[in-house]
C-alpha cells in the first residue's frame, strides 16, 4: 500500500494554496472578498488555506466554491500536483 508522508503532504496542499493566491490575484479579488464570495464571514479560511498555516487547507467544496466564485476551472488548482507526485518515490 502507498502513503503519502506528512512532507509530501504539506507540499501538495501549499501547491494547490499557491495555485488559489495566483488565480484569486489576478482576478483582483482581496482574500476577504473571496471568503464572502464562498459564505465565510471570516478571511482565516483562505489565507491560512493558501499557505498552509497551521495544517489548515482547502477541501474539494472549498475548492469547487472557489473555482465558481473565480470563474476558473477547479484543475487549474491542482497545476503542478503532478509533478510533486512524480517525484515520490514508491
Amino acid at each position: 500500500m502507498f502513503k503519502f508522508s506528512e512532507r509530501q503532504i504539506e507540499l501538495i496542499y501549499k501547491k494547490i494554496g499557491e495555485n488559489v493566491k495566483k488565480h484569486r490575484k489576478e482576478k483582483n479579488i482581496s482574500q476577504l472578498e473571496l471568503s464572502h464570495l464562498i459564505g465565510h464571514k471570516s478571511v482565516s479560511i483562505i489565507s491560512c488555506g493558501e499557505i498552509y498555516h497551521k495544517k489548515q487547507h482547502f477541501n474539494i467544496i472549498h475548492l469547487l466554491q472557489i473555482a465558481k466564485a473565480l470563474d476558473v476551472d477547479v484543475c487549474k488548482f491542482f497545476e503542478g500536483v503532478d509533478e510533486i507526485v512524480k517525484n515520490i518515490k514508491s
